[in-house]
């Protein structure tokens, strides 16, 4: 349902940027939709030459998909941007400004989220705290996959090929100049979210293993925590069958 009013905000968009005639492209990742998305995608390609798609063999999830994107995009300046239209394509405009005064990623910072439940930004703003506890690397605050990168920057992504990827502290982790444009988040214009509570959980836990040994150093401390009462409650069963007249 989304498709049409994308293509319509894109070319719109598009068009307000004279200097970017004939000088860019837009790639859709198609993550293995089982609905009309591939053929209208593929349609909309056979119309303009610079509109490509990638299709999965299947549903990879959205970091796979990023990660396709980033390794087909050929620009100075790569956009990532989801495609229910929560990540405004007019917001691009700003960022292409930062970008062009040195900035090499810029970050879009949602000061408000339109629609979304109060446990949803409770637990986003959980999500974000402990991140940034437990990385080491600053991933800014309220800031998703919405974001401008250059052309260092994508190239560096690419030499980077872990299997379960965390994009957002990948870009904060391999430094380079960065900055933030500000902007509402609006509502989905279209279908439901493909990421709930469980895909949430999944994509958290795998930022956390990923970038940081915080999980590692617990477990140990924890086994060595536990093989020490071990040990303390053996000596102590010694102890009461050898010199005392109770029972273990």
């Amino acid at each position: 349902e989304v498709i049409p009013e994308l293509h319509k905000r894109l070319s719109e968009f598009l068009a307000q940027l004279p200097e970017l005639v004939g000088s860019w492209e837009v790639i859709f990742i198609n993550d293995g939709s089982s609905d009309k998305s591939p053929s209208m995608l593929d349609e909309l390609a056979s119309l303009e030459p610079r509109f490509h798609v990638v299709h999965f063999a299947r549903n990879f999830g959205h970091q796979a998909a990023i990660t396709a994107g980033l390794d087909r995009a050929e620009g100075d300046a790569v956009v990532v941007m989801d495609a229910d239209l929560q990540d405004p394509p007019e917001v691009v405009k700003a960022m292409i400004t930062k970008w062009r005064e040195g900035y090499d990623v810029v970050y879009g910072v949602r000061t408000k989220r339109i629609g979304e439940t109060i446990f949803k930004r409770a637990t986003a703003s959980a999500f974000y705290r402990l991140m940034n506890a437990a990385l080491g690397v600053k991933i800014p605050r309220d800031a998703g996959d919405f974001r401008l990168m250059s052309r260092p920057v994508v190239l560096t992504l690419r030499s980077l090929r872990e299997k379960h990827r965390f994009m957002r502290g990948l870009v904060a982790w391999v430094g380079f100049r960065q900055t933030n444009v500000n902007y509402e988040r609006p509502e989905r214009f279209a279908g439901e979210t493909k990421y709930p509570l469980r895909k949430m959980v999944k994509f958290a836990l795998d930022g956390i293993t990923s970038f940081s040994t915080s999980p590692l150093r617990i477990a140990t401390w924890l086994g060595a925590f536990t093989g020490l009462a071990a040990v303390g409650i053996g000596l102590w069963a010694l102890y009461i069958k050898l010199f005392t007249d109770q029972t273990v």
